[in-house]
């Protein structure tokens, strides 16, 4: 849920924070690997790969 589309004063509060930790947490990932993580579709590529091996496409044909 994004922070403009929650639906009280605490929620948004709530959604604030988690997209600022995400942020931390993306730079602090970037700055170990020394290089800048994947966005979008590739990026759901690399972390369906990295937990098995498999693509995504490979894991929903079995």
């Amino acid at each position: 849920m994004g922070v403009e589309q929650a639906p009280t004063a605490k929620g948004k509060q709530a959604a604030r924070g988690l997209k600022q930790a995400a942020a931390k947490d993306e730079r602090k990932t970037e700055a170990e690997t020394g290089r800048p993580l994947k966005k979008g579709a590739a990026r759901f590529e690399e972390r369906s790969k990295s937990s098995d091996g498999k693509s995504a496409g490979t894991k929903q044909k079995s």
